[in-house]
């Protein structure tokens, strides 16, 4: 996303168009005073779209403590069972 930075006094005279630009352009504006920023303007984004982002950020960061065999391995051998019986033993 790419970003623009404006004054406080400029935002407040033309601040129905930078909204009309903000969502057609999914531009992100920085509002300062004095030149300190002090607020973000950002795009709203759908559920969806948000839910995709939040995902492909999270995409390939979990890890398990142990490893695959332990995690499937039963947790007690009152645990195991067969399809075959029916899951009685």
């Amino acid at each position: 996303m790419t970003k623009k930075q404006m004054g406080a006094g400029a935002f407040k005279q033309v601040c129905l168009a930078v909204l009309d630009e903000v969502a057609e352009t999914k531009t992100e504006v920085i509002i300062t005073k004095r030149g300190r920023p002090v607020a973000r303007l950002v795009p709203v984004s759908s559920d969806r779209e948000r839910e995709t982002e939040i995902l492909a950020g999270l995409r390939g960061k979990g890890r398990t403590a142990v490893s695959e065999a332990e995690l499937l391995r039963p947790s007690s051998e009152d645990a195991r069972w067969s399809a075959l019986d029916g899951g009685k033993r």
